[in-house]
């Protein structure tokens, strides 16, 4: 089935971890294409901040969700349609790191569940609240998932977790439109590959939404979670030529192909495309592929 390009105007669309970085770009430019927006975040202050900042610019309403937790996802899915009776899009973007960092024994089972619950059961919980909803209203749709390079390509070993984490989602995603596909109602699927630059965005201490149940217990982390600046800083001094991601044009990128039912949406896939061949070569010798070394 081809899937028709979507007309986006005045549809209703719904973006998870929508208050700050790559979901408020992507929440701007939908209300750009004149869409009504829920943004879904489980940072109250922060999702009432950027409601408001966005209210000139076109219908955007918030709602404290934690993706993790299915009921809640639920509640959202509750509020979507019995206020609006449809959902247009779907972008599954919530995202954080795994808490714990460096080799793959060191870390503990609370990184695995938090890394897990809201990267992988925070989009799974959204394909299972929205999409049967979403077949059942008959309308044109479709569902973006938000996965990265790091681990959708290929792993950087030093964050294993996190890598496995974004594998899944890929990995899903591609499951998830060949049957959407099947069902021939004109709902489809798109996996995002954050890129174009460093992301100024909330995944670098994400670690301040860590539920205190999750944390780590043996050992509490030592690392001070690190800033953008920080970051940015530290990899100029290594001598790294950093260019800095422009949210809002990402948004709008996204957006664009989002519209036009592109299924993988990524920039600057030359050197990736590369590592991928370069990874079916290993495997056809038998070896461990090449990993990602994430150039920015």
């Amino acid at each position: 089935m081809n899937l028709k390009p979507l007309e986006l105007k005045s549809g209703i669309a719904v973006v998870t971890g929508g208050a700050n970085g790559i979901g408020k770009g992507i929440v701007k430019a939908l209300l750009e294409k004149e869409m009504k927006v829920v943004i879904a975040d489980i940072e109250q202050s922060v999702l009432d901040s950027t409601v408001e900042e966005f209210s000139t610019f076109g219908e955007v309403y918030g709602y404290s969700t934690d993706v993790s937790d299915y009921s809640s996802v639920e509640s959202l899915a509750d509020y979507v349609f019995s206020t609006f009776g449809k959902c247009t899009l779907l972008f599954n973007n919530a995202g954080v790191g795994s808490g714990g960092g460096g080799k793959a024994w060191e870390h503990e089972p609370n990184d695995w569940k938090w890394c897990f619950g809201v990267n992988v059961f925070g989009m799974s919980n959204g394909v299972m609240s929205f999409v049967p909803r979403m077949l059942e209203s008959n309308q044109s749709g479709h569902v973006i998932n938000t996965s990265s390079g790091d681990g959708g390509f290929a792993p950087v070993p030093m964050a294993s977790v996190y890598a496995s984490s974004k594998a899944a989602v890929s990995c899903f995603t591609e499951a998830l439109q060949h049957q959407l596909l099947l069902e021939d109602q004109n709902i489809g699927a798109s996996i995002f590959y954050p890129s174009g630059g460093l992301m100024n965005t909330g995944l670098f201490n994400s670690q301040r939404n860590r539920p205190s149940d999750l944390e780590r217990v043996k050992n509490p982390s030592r690392r001070k979670p690190m800033s953008f600046d920080e970051l940015k800083s530290m990899l100029e001094k290594s001598g790294r030529d950093i260019k800095v991601a422009d949210l809002d044009d990402l948004g709008r990128f996204v957006v664009k192909c989002v519209a036009s039912r592109q299924y993988l949406i990524a920039k600057d896939l030359d050197e990736t495309v590369e590592l991928l061949h370069r990874r079916a070569d290993a495997i056809g010798r038998f070896e461990v592929p090449p990993h990602h070394e994430m150039g920015i």
